[in-house]
């Protein structure tokens, strides 16, 4: 098993920093009242000088993976988010455009990774074994298909999570509501086939630590207006359930 290859030092340590990010990043967002659309970072100074004390800004790392998936397209979309994280919430964030390969021990320098693509995702065994590692750890995946990685996704995470089976969230969950409302559950923001949008989980220790997003691809959402042309309300409406899908994973 994964704890028994890696009780080593380094890799102790990579878990603990994986848990400090967390508890300090969720004393802050806490503080933001659950259907605020806008609090203010300087209206919670003393709990931004507790978060700086973990030594670093939360950001969000983009997962690198074989396959031939574009793993790396519309890189502005998490900058973007983080912006809007940062303007909308109390949350201390550092937007950035940083990658992880799944295989090393910097996957547990982030308490959130992001996975989009078009095409086939493959992981290796390896990188299953750290991937999992992680989310037992209390890392959090969000995956966004982006048109075309859904059946190559579905049976990586079997992989990943043999004895679990993805399950859509009910309009109720509370990453719905945690910050703003979706009381419709998940906003519809690409048509790709045309079919109703999904929100779906994986659950690690009884906790969601995989939410992935099936025909509506909210991360196009969050990309330069330029990219794909979205309207100001639709690249809203993304940069919304964004923040909220951030949020939740730090706060579970």
């Amino acid at each position: 098993m994964v704890r028994g290859k890696r009780q080593k030092g380094s890799t102790v340590q990579t878990r603990l920093i994986v848990s400090l990010f967390i508890a300090g990043a969720a004393v802050i967002s806490i503080a933001a009242p659950a259907a605020s659309a806008q609090v203010k970072l300087s209206a919670q100074q003393s709990t931004t000088q507790q978060a700086s004390t973990i030594g670093s800004a939360v950001k969000i790392a983009r997962v690198k993976y074989s396959g031939g998936g574009d793993w790396y397209n519309d890189p502005s979309s998490e900058i973007n988010l983080l912006r809007y994280v940062r303007a909308n919430t109390t949350i201390l964030v550092e937007p950035t455009y940083e990658f992880v390969d799944l295989g090393t021990d910097n996957l547990f320098l982030y308490p959130v990774i992001f996975m989009t693509g078009h095409g086939t995702v493959a992981f290796s065994d390896a990188e299953i074994r750290n991937l999992r590692a992680y989310l037992e750890s209390g890392g959090f995946l969000y995956i966004d298909d982006d048109y075309g990685m859904d059946a190559s996704i579905r049976k990586e995470l079997k992989r990943l999570l043999p004895n679990e089976e993805l399950q859509e969230l009910p309009f109720s969950h509370k990453l719905y509501h945690c910050h703003f409302d979706f009381p419709n559950g998940l906003p519809k923001i690409h048509e790709h086939d045309d079919k109703a949008p999904q929100g779906l989980g994986l659950f690690v220790n009884g906790k969601l630590g995989v939410y992935y997003t099936y025909e509506t691809n909210p991360s196009d959402g969050w990309a330069d207006p330029e990219v794909h042309h979205d309207t100001p309300e639709r690249r809203e409406t993304a940069l919304k359930i964004g923040t909220n899908i951030l949020v939740y994973a730090l706060t579970r």
